[in-house]
């Protein structure tokens, strides 16, 4: 399976950088199965910290999902929504996983996540709102036993408009 990581740089060795900012999933290496959504957050980081929007390429084989603790979201569910709200508040006590895959709180959704957070939506409203939203996924690696599955197979420079 190829996937992308959007970045201001070429990343050949993925690493977990403990952020100071709370994200999704936790702390981790964030990708996705779509090139417009990687595509989409390097220009961001561009913009950001400056460099080259840079889109990182990898191949994993599927199968060694099965060596790893994977969570695997069904969509923007009340799960879901629950476990992104606890990981950007920075309160999440779970259990932890090696690979985390569903839906991305990309601009689009975050709106509505972030009524959620501050109690201006309730969950059902919240879930009503994301239903209607194009979500697009993300894998994201959280331990380094499953960054060492990652092969880096090239980047592609994203051209400005």
């Amino acid at each position: 399976m190829i996937i992308y990581h959007g970045s201001n740089v070429k990343v050949e060795k993925p690493a977990i950088i403990v952020q100071n900012r709370f994200l999704d999933f936790g702390f981790g290496f964030y990708t996705t199965t779509n090139k417009a959504q990687a595509e989409n957050f390097a220009g961001k980081v561009f913009t950001r910290r400056g460099g080259s929007a840079i889109v990182n390429i990898y191949d994993i084989d599927e199968e060694v999902f099965a060596k790893l603790e994977v969570k695997k979201f069904k969509g923007a569910d009340e799960e879901w929504l629950d476990f992104v709200a606890d990981n950007r508040n920075g309160i999440y006590k779970g259990k932890k996983y090696d690979l985390i895959i569903g839906a991305v709180a990309n601009d689009d959704v975050f709106q509505s996540l972030q009524l959620y957070m501050t109690g201006l939506y309730t969950k059902e409203q919240a879930l009503t709102a994301l239903k209607i939203k194009k979500l697009y996924d993300q894998y994201v690696f959280a331990t380094e036993k499953a960054l060492k599955y990652l092969k880096f197979t090239g980047y592609e420079e994203v051209r400005r408009r």
